[in-house]
């Protein structure tokens, strides 16, 4: 092996400390993405959508213009399971981003003062 070679294999390793944990995040979040478009097929989901109403700000809506949301988001370490999602209009769903529950309902409280 020439200087050459090992040269070409030390530029392909990893930095020490990321790469492993970048990987197991980055498939963590692509299976939970998946696993919600699955969700997103099923009856529970349907009925979930069906009174068209959205969870957050409680507006009538079309069923089909609900959106999912992971009330604890994927970027936070929620699942895509049955208690963490919920439906939510696509304006409620864009204002509150990655927010946990509690800086949602900070971010609502903070909204209704300012309109009072």
């Amino acid at each position: 092996m020439t200087r050459h070679d090992d040269r070409q294999k030390s530029s392909r390793r990893r930095p020490a400390g990321t790469g492993e944990f970048l990987n197991t995040a980055e498939e963590d979040a692509s299976r939970e993405k998946h696993r919600a478009r699955e969700l997103r097929s099923t009856a529970w989901w349907r009925k979930k959508i069906a009174p068209g109403v959205c969870h957050y700000c409680g507006n009538r809506v079309q069923p089909a213009a609900l959106t999912m949301d992971h009330l604890i988001p994927l970027s936070r370490g929620g699942k895509s399971e049955r208690f963490n999602i919920v439906a939510a209009c696509k304006e409620c769903n864009n204002r509150k981003k990655n927010l946990l529950p509690a800086e949602w309902d900070d971010y609502l409280s903070s909204i209704k003062k300012k309109t009072l």
